[in-house]
């Protein structure tokens, strides 16, 4: 029966000047595939049961520098199974990451930013 209430995040939308050259960098980035009209679909996967990941949806303070140096009001987290692999696959399509740290307490980061100037955060959970 249902109760009102939110069950989950059900995608995140932007606009973007040029949406076939970001889904074509997702692609090569990220090695994401998306749909033809640009969108990447993920199926069901239960990260809480795994290694006690969720989906966030979380307000910053306006004056966080966290987002830099993409001046988008917003950044988009994506749960990776190997840190190491991902930025593998975003060198060779001559991406480098704008941060990285891979002592955290939550597990290893990286950062990205997108042809559209969105900060990509990857995120390898610890125990993932």
């Amino acid at each position: 029966m249902a109760n009102g209430r939110v069950l989950g995040i059900g995608g995140v939308f932007s606009k973007s000047p040029a949406p076939a050259a970001r889904a074509d960098w997702y692609r090569r980035v990220l090695g994401l595939d998306p749909e033809p009209g640009g969108a990447v679909v993920f199926t069901a996967y239960d990260l809480a049961d795994r290694v006690g990941a969720m989906q966030i949806l979380a307000p910053f303070p306006a004056d966080t520098d966290y987002f830099a140096p993409s001046t988008a009001p917003f950044m988009i987290n994506l749960v990776v199974d190997d840190l190491a692999a991902m930025l593998a696959r975003a060198a060779a399509a001559g991406v480098v990451p704008v941060w990285r740290d891979d002592d955290g307490p939550q597990g290893r980061f990286a950062h990205l930013i997108d042809p559209d100037g969105i900060k990509i955060e990857l995120w390898e959970p610890r125990g993932l």
